[in-house]
């Protein structure tokens, strides 16, 4: 069954390159974590699941970015995402990217609208 379009959240609640908002997504027929961050004035929002090994990415809540909030990290194993495509660029993630979900900002809200590959 594929979700219809529901609001995360307000769009002030992301600030460029700083913590994120996590949420809730059905996925494969389960409730999984999930989060959308704003990067370079974007927003962008990705399964919370490290593609290496299946946990959370953020060490706090909602803290996704590297020190300098260029790059998504993976706190448990050090994986280093792009945060506009959730591709790997390093680590033990392996060329694995994140799973990414499809997004939409308008009116002042950011929606959650699905997922990029639709056979989810």
């Amino acid at each position: 069954m594929v979700e219809r379009q529901r609001v995360i959240c307000a769009s002030h609640a992301l600030a460029d390159s700083a913590r994120g908002v996590r949420f809730e997504v059905e996925y494969l027929g389960e409730p999984t974590p999930a989060f959308a961050v704003r990067h370079a004035g974007e927003v962008h929002a990705y399964l919370n699941r490290c593609a290496h090994v299946a946990m959370e990415l953020d060490w706090q809540e909602a803290v996704f970015f590297d020190a300098v909030g260029r790059d998504l990290l993976c706190s448990t194993h050090g994986a280093t995402y792009d945060a506009r495509s959730g591709r790997c660029l390093g680590g033990p993630c392996n060329g694995r990217a994140l799973v990414k979900l499809r997004v939409d900002e308008r009116d002042g809200q950011v929606y959650f609208m699905g997922f990029t590959d639709e056979s989810r």
